[in-house]
């Protein structure tokens, strides 16, 4: 007689990733929609279903916070890091769906709208990964929908951005999968918190750790793995643009944090990771400098997200509990800043991203003052001046820096800060000069109303948190 099936994993492991599942099961309640709904409906309700999903799924991972768990046999575990990283997706993919007015043509808007739901849930899985197979699984289900997305603006650089996007990927990838067969290797196992053994340290497995942080660097876009970033951020479709800004950061992040924070032997720690404090500090001077000659919108933010990373990883320095709640607070306060920006040009785009032309801002002041004026925030914010949250997040990464013993890298982080402001500058006297020598543009009707609530939204939270800081203390990643 055939025993009965029995499935080994219980009630609780499936809870452990309910948020997971809920925005991966929205994606196909969007689909179905758009299936059954008028064409003029699909767009609209897309969005609107998968805002709706993406908030269900906020709900359920706050519910468990204090709750940690280890599920599938410690594939994934659930718990304070875990809940904050998938908040922050959530919270990304909701204001980049505000601008998804204008993403593909009309027969495209629910496929666009699912693998928008589908790359964050690649993203969540991330933010709980414990053992390589499930980082490697949340990594391409986050990429593979990002190289259709970034294919769907109705410009020839669209695909070619895409092409980029995915030849270059990959080898990233490769080098990644060269690294983890090398952990595999040196450990015996793929589980994270096999890693942190004696048998650890050897020269295979500090090769594998070396591969293995080269395809984390090229997907944070980390300097020198950062060439592709503009012309991939140019060419995709704004919304896309935004969401990979933020989404893909923070779930390549959560896995950076806790294989540094838990997976790595103590000895061998400082060693290993030291050449990820030297890329931070080149990313936080190179991406500053190159944002200077910028006089598109997307390409300028794509080399301002580069050195914005450069800050959260300078923060995670020394891998102390201090400096990890500080970058994750610095990521919040990105997540908001950087998509706010980002709604400011969809609101004077239309069918091609006209709006992150440097042009498109010339006499925006007198136009519209008060979109110039959100801009100008955002702006403040992401230069480091207060009362804003990118200043007070500086700070605290600064005191953490120093207080890890890395002054090194908090000088730097000043000196790169005054070098953005010039960059950043330069799109506020762009927007209040009375004489430009560019045509000034006329005032037109954006193509939809909802990325102001993304404006009005993003800047309240930038104030907000410029005087109360919000960093959770339950934030230590855990691998079991």
């Amino acid at each position: 007689m055939t025993p009965p099936l029995v499935i080994p994993y219980g009630n609780a492991d499936w809870v452990a990733i309910l948020p997971t599942i809920t925005v991966g099961v929205t994606a196909l309640v969007v689909l179905i929609a758009d299936l059954g709904l008028p064409r003029k409906m699909r767009r609209l309700s897309g969005i609107l279903i998968a805002i709706a999903g993406l908030a269900l799924a906020g709900v359920y991972a706050l519910a468990g916070w204090h709750h940690p768990f280890a599920a599938f046999g410690g594939a994934f575990v659930n718990g304070g890091f875990a809940i904050v990283f998938e908040e922050i997706v959530v919270v990304a993919a909701i204001f980049s769906l505000l601008m998804a007015a204008r993403l593909g043509r009309d027969d495209q808007a629910g496929a666009g709208i699912a693998l928008m739901l589908w790359s964050a849930t690649g993203a969540m899985l991330m933010a709980g990964a414990a053992n390589l197979l499930t980082i490697f699984l949340g990594l391409e289900l986050l990429s593979l929908a990002l190289y259709c997305l970034c294919a769907l603006g109705s410009w020839p650089s669209s695909r070619e951005s895409a092409l980029k996007y995915f030849i270059l990927s990959s080898t990233a990838t490769a080098f990644m999968l060269y690294g983890m067969a090398l952990l595999f290797g040196a450990t015996g196992s793929v589980a994270l918190a096999a890693f942190a053994g004696p048998h650890a340290s050897t020269p295979l497995f500090d090769l594998g750790c070396g591969l293995f942080l080269i395809g984390l660097c090229f997907k944070l876009s980390l300097v020198p793995f950062h060439v592709w970033t503009p012309d991939v951020y140019q060419g995709a479709p704004l919304p896309v643009t935004a969401f990979m800004s933020v989404v893909t950061k923070a779930g390549v992040l959560a896995v950076l944090a806790r294989f540094a924070y838990a997976a790595l032997p103590a000895p061998q720690a400082h060693q290993i990771l030291l050449p990820l404090w030297v890329v931070a500090a080149l990313s936080m001077i190179v991406g500053n400098v190159a944002a200077l000659a910028q006089t598109d919108i997307k390409r300028l933010l794509a080399y301002s997200g580069i050195a914005q990373l450069g800050y959260i990883v300078a923060a995670l320095a020394g891998t102390t509990a201090q400096g990890l709640r500080y970058a994750i607070f610095y990521l919040g306060a990105y997540t908001f800043m950087n998509l706010g920006a980002f709604a400011v040009v969809a609101l004077l785009s239309r069918d091609r991203d006209e709006g992150s032309h440097l042009s498109s801002f010339a006499g925006l002041g007198y136009r519209q003052p008060v979109l110039a004026g959100a801009m100008t925030f955002f702006l403040l914010s992401l230069a480091g001046l207060p009362p804003t949250a990118g200043f007070t997040g500086k700070v605290l990464i600064l005191a953490s820096a120093v207080n890890a013993g890395y002054a090194w890298l908090a000088g730097l982080l000043i000196l790169g800060t005054a070098i953005s402001a010039y960059a950043y500058f330069k799109i506020v006297r762009v927007m209040y000069a009375r004489t430009t020598g560019t045509q000034i543009q006329r005032r037109f009707v954006p193509a939809s109303a909802l990325p102001w609530l993304g404006v009005a939204l993003c800047a309240a939270a930038t104030l907000v948190l410029g005087f109360y800081p919000i960093a959770p203390s339950d934030v230590l990643p855990l691998v079991r």
